[in-house]
């Protein structure tokens, strides 16, 4: 279970890098240019909402299968424990908060540049942090 459960957040990491960054090129063309903010516009929202929260689910669900076989005393006095328990769980619920925060702001705003810009915003700002605590050495 455990690790088909890790499979899949791994493989779910490309999509949602792909997914933020692509939301996130929409915002920046978007508030820099006088487009019209459309429906594919925010189907990629949605599809990268819909990834980050996936991808929460379950690093969460790995996250409480793994407590409950360390000993997590031991674990977090360690830099790579630190990281893997600690520091990529968090970084990934705020993510998630940041991609519901712009996806809201961005059906909630008006007028075109307004969506644009909360989508580039906070889409950039999750891809930012995410690229910062993602484990590149068990990505590839």
């Amino acid at each position: 279970m455990h690790q088909i459960l890790l499979s899949i957040h791994h493989y779910l990491a490309f999509a949602v890098l792909i997914l933020l960054a692509w939301a996130t090129i929409n915002g920046v063309i978007g508030t820099n240019t006088e487009k019209v903010w459309e429906n594919n516009h925010r189907k990629v929202n949605l599809f990268a909402l819909i990834a980050v929260h996936t991808m929460l689910l379950l690093g969460i669900a790995l996250l409480v299968l793994a407590m409950g076989n360390a000993d997590m005393a031991a674990v977090i006095k360690t830099s790579v424990g630190r990281k893997q328990y600690m520091e990529h769980p968090a970084i990934g619920i705020i993510a998630a908060v940041l991609v519901t925060i712009g996806n809201v702001k961005s059906k909630k705003a008006i007028g075109n540049g307004k969506k644009f810009k909360s989508t580039m915003i906070f889409y950039s700002l999750a891809l930012v942090i995410v690229l910062s605590r993602l484990p590149f050495e068990k990505l590839f």
